[in-house]
């Protein structure tokens, strides 16, 4: 089949890429598996080899790869070896099974709201009729409704598609993402809450940057196709005591209150949404936390975070309050389940997956289920795929979510190319895509697989220069990143903050 051709904006004017890129991709599936998907088996604690010897913190540290909660630097130009990642961790692949396992489930919840929103209509519709409500508006508000209705009922909207976080192996790793997606199957029955997602933010800086937008995208993916309630944790206690930032005073409360309304910009659902700060939320939750505290000896967390005897006390304590989130027993009026325990899965960056190995450990002696994790791979900084993009190295590269599209096309340009010396090396060899960071880029924000397989093709073929896929990179970024962002940024209000961390009950 002839390859589709890119468009003339590609490679000069903007004028059709927006309508060219951010059109849904339509995913590729895989075959259903005919065996039966098995839950993820974790490790209880990481090895002593595990422990990453940089400064400040643990985790895989092979061959130069060092993969911290606080620290992730790769040996070479390639980035960070995954495998070994995968390998060290002893977490579980996202492979075909657990891709269609997803789907299967997006499609029963899909299914399911389905049919609730059906039936609210037809009960509101059975109550104006009772009521006598049969103005002139009445038949033609019937007619004009019973139309849409016949039809969906015939020919009922396709689910969701599955996101190319999936597909392109950004959302790579797991555990027990099995089990959650029973649990969550589960809950889109009516009155059954057996799941919530739970994810969060240090707020180091005034600004998140495209890097912290990778867990925030995928959880609201996940809270739209499954319907479940978020609780967001802001650790503003973990940078004081980690990187001595400023938890009070004027500037401290400014930059967390512009970080939680940057996490309110990617549209979460604000009836079924909480966000809370660590110094403030402490006392509901503490009675959570204060158990896995007791559970958690101090050589586990020596050696699991990389902590040493000379570090501040907090340092060892903080992993119970990073913990605390996973079970629903932190939120007594925040998931009013009557008590009953619910499974928590966690989208997150690898790197932060050696806290939740010791939250997992001390599940059953809270008698909680113990999360679940998805974790995704890191947005490679402007500089090169050695470095992960991050607000306290901005030397190595960052796009901010506040940059002007002028800022953005200016940064990219100066992104890390795996493009040939010159043009006519370029055209006979085509480009490194493994350490090209627009490329990369594109693999992460392109969700139109027509596009990104195109410009593969192409860029790889030496058909396509450096120049051109960087205008193109810029041009994702702004278009299916920040366009709509920057909207419903501009619109929160400091009213909006306050519903999102008021304490109140987000059950579905």
């Amino acid at each position: 089949m002839p390859m589709r051709r890119l468009p003339s904006s590609v490679l000069g004017a903007s004028g059709c890429l927006s309508h060219h890129l951010v059109r849904h991709s339509t995913s590729r599936s895989s075959p259903p598996s005919s065996t039966t998907p098995t839950a993820a088996k974790a490790a209880a604690t990481t090895s002593r080899e595990s422990a990453g010897k940089a400064s400040g913190g643990g985790g895989q540290e092979d061959d130069g790869d060092i993969v911290t909660p606080w620290t992730v630097i790769a040996k070479g130009p390639q980035g960070i070896n995954y495998d070994r990642v995968l390998t060290t961790f002893k977490a579980e692949r996202v492979d075909a099974a657990a891709r269609q396992h997803i789907r299967d489930v997006i499609a029963t919840c899909h299914v399911r709201a389905t049919a609730s929103v059906s039936a609210n209509d037809e009960a509101e519709k059975a109550a104006a009729t009772g009521n006598g409500k049969t103005s002139s508006a009445g038949p033609t508000t019937t007619a004009a409704s019973s139309g849409p209705a016949s039809a969906s009922a015939s020919s009922p909207s396709p689910p969701p598609a599955l996101h190319h976080f999936f597909t392109r192996d950004i959302a790579f790793s797991h555990r027990d993402l099995h089990k959650a997606l029973k649990d969550i199957e589960a809950t889109s029955e009516p009155g059954n809450h057996s799941a919530f997602l739970y994810t969060g933010r240090g707020p180091s800086a005034g600004s998140m940057h495209v890097g912290h937008v990778l867990p925030f995208l995928l959880t609201k993916y996940l809270q739209d196709v499954f319907h479940l309630p978020l609780v967001v944790q802001i650790t503003d206690d973990e940078k004081y005591l980690f990187r001595d930032v400023p938890f009070e005073g004027e500037r401290a409360d400014e930059n967390i209150r512009s970080n939680i309304k940057d996490i309110i910009a990617f549209g979460f659902n604000p009836r079924h949404t909480f966000i809370f700060r660590n110094t403030q939320y402490m006392g509901e939750m503490y009675t959570t936390v204060l158990p896995l505290q007791r559970s958690m000896t101090a050589n586990a967390v020596k050696h699991t975070l990389g902590i040493v005897d000379s570090d501040n006390v907090g340092k060892f304590s903080f992993p119970a309050t990073q913990a605390a989130p996973c079970f629903s027993s932190a939120f007594r009026r925040v998931l009013q389940n009557g008590g009953k325990p619910m499974r928590c899965l966690i989208p997150c960056a690898i790197d932060q997956d050696p806290f939740f190995v010791l939250t997992r450990a001390s599940a059953a002696r809270l008698k909680q289920p113990p999360p679940a994790l998805l974790h995704t791979k890191f947005l490679p900084a402007l500089k090169g795929l050695e470095h992960k993009m991050s607000s306290s190295a901005e030397e190595n590269g960052v796009i901010t979510l506040h940059d002007t599209d002028k800022q953005v096309r200016k940064k990219m340009r100066k992104a890390f190319s795996g493009g040939s010396g010159t043009l006519a090396q370029m055209q006979a060899k085509g480009a490194n895509l493994e350490v090209d960071v627009a490329y990369q880029y594109l693999r992460f924000f392109c969700p139109d697989d027509a596009v990104f397989d195109e410009v593969t093709e192409k860029y790889s073929s030496g058909a396509m220069n450096s120049g051109e896929v960087k205008d193109l990179a810029a041009e994702c970024i702004m278009q299916n990143v920040l366009r709509d962002w920057r909207a419903r940024r501009a619109k929160v209000t400091d009213a909006d903050l306050v519903h999102f961390c008021s304490i109140r009950n987000i059950l579905f």
